[in-house]
């Protein structure tokens, strides 16, 4: 594996902020092309998530999600997204465990995910990492179903 450098979007440096959002943007779109989102649509996700984007030798190979819980998710929600010439290196998981780590400190609910219905191999990777499949909808105008799967992390000890 090159060695993976993970930046977060902080949306106020004014310096590397764009050329982040940018690079975030077009992972976004290439891995979900049914929802593409444009830039001012990132900046705003940029300002209440944590916006993270993968380099592998100078070059943006993945990028990550992480949803703080809200009214309607209690659970904390990581999605990570490589591009598929840079799938199977170990960028995937890395993008994965920094989000995970960050999702714990948000919520005491669980870590949900979310991955578009039509990348198997982002299915896998979620229900090899422990993930369960807990709905499938389809956002208004689409056809292809996101699938919502929650890690599931077994019974909890008894005190």
């Amino acid at each position: 594996m090159n060695v993976l450098r993970i930046e977060r979007i902080e949306p106020t440096d004014s310096a590397t902020a764009p050329a982040l959002l940018e690079d975030w943007r077009l992972i976004h779109n290439e891995i979900i092309p049914t929802a593409p989102l444009s830039a001012e649509e990132v900046r705003e996700r940029a300002g209440r998530n944590r916006l993270d984007v993968a380099y592998a030798g100078g070059v943006a190979v993945g990028c990550s999600t992480v949803r703080p819980p809200d009214d309607e998710t209690p659970a904390a929600t990581v999605i990570s997204r490589v591009l598929p010439e840079y799938r199977g290196r170990g960028y995937g998981t890395a993008l994965y465990e920094q989000g995970l780590a960050h999702a714990r400190t948000l919520s005491d609910d669980g870590v949900e995910t979310v991955v578009l219905a039509s990348n198997e191999e982002g299915l896998r990777f979620a229900l090899a990492r422990g993930f369960v499949e807990i709905e499938r909808y389809v956002l208004p105008g689409d056809t292809v179903p996101f699938v919502a799967l929650r890690l599931d992390e077994g019974p909890t000890p008894a005190p």
